[in-house]
């Protein structure tokens, strides 16, 4: 199993909202079942923008895959990316506050440096 370090990493890198790690987790819990969009905004009881943005972040990240008829799976590019999925969901339901403020911290430092970067320099 990957060690705590690596969960944390991937959580910061991967996930720009806890949406996006639900589902995630939703998707996981059966990776041969397709999901259409509008399955999983009732079963998140989230809005499409959020899970379109959500299942575009997740494909990217190489977890999900699109399928014939609009619709994603759960398929993580690696057996190690899986483990760190297993990982994380473990992380989560022993300390979800702390996964959160990862995330939530992550894409704040992010923001800081997008907004460093107009910055007047003094020359």
């Amino acid at each position: 199993m990957p060690v705590e370090k690596d969960v944390s990493e991937f959580l910061r890198s991967t996930f720009r909202s806890i949406w996006s790690l639900e589902l995630l987790f939703l998707l996981a819990d059966d990776a041969t079942r397709c999901w259409s969009c509008p399955e999983m905004v009732a079963s998140l009881r989230a809005s499409e923008l959020v899970v379109n943005q959500a299942v575009d972040n997740l494909n990217a990240g190489g977890l999900l895959v699109p399928e014939p008829g609009d619709c994603f799976r759960y398929a993580p590019a690696s057996k190690e990316v899986h483990l760190l999925v297993i990982s994380a969901r473990s992380l989560y339901a022993h300390s979800p506050d702390a996964v959160r403020r990862m995330i939530i911290r992550s894409q704040s430092n992010h923001l800081l440096k997008f907004a460093d970067a107009f910055k007047f320099r003094k020359g």
